[in-house]
């Protein structure tokens, strides 16, 4: 059985151990069914299988990923909004996630790069 997130700041963290094990499909269990990744930038890409899609072509790139500095979760009842202090620059990395009925936690709206004006 998968771990699954019993905060939401868990969510970040599992994100990196499943990216650098170059897990796409436990990547996309992170997410609601119905979820939005706007990623690629500039696009939204709508639903855990086609998230799935876009995670596998993000790992086959390589790389390694790290987990980055959390910033305060803002808590609204069953909802919350985490972001992170982006290692690479973009600005600021930013979900909204979603209690589920057995208390753990899943990504609902994941922006993963917001760009600094310069």
């Amino acid at each position: 059985m998968i771990e699954k997130a019993t905060t939401p700041e868990d969510l970040a963290v599992m994100f990196v151990e499943r990216a650098n094990a170059r897990d796409a499909k436990a990547m996309s269990e992170l997410y609601a069914e119905d979820a939005v990744l706007a990623f690629p930038p500039g696009s939204q890409t709508v639903g855990r299988e086609a998230i799935r899609t876009v995670l596998e072509r993000l790992v086959e790139q390589g790389g390694e990923f790290q987990v980055e500095d959390p910033m305060p979760t803002v808590y609204y009842g069953d909802l919350a909004l985490t972001s992170t202090r982006p290692a690479d620059d973009t600005g600021g990395r930013v979900q909204v996630v979603k209690r589920q009925p057995d208390g753990t936690w899943l990504r609902i709206i994941d922006r993963p790069e917001i760009h600094r004006p310069r």
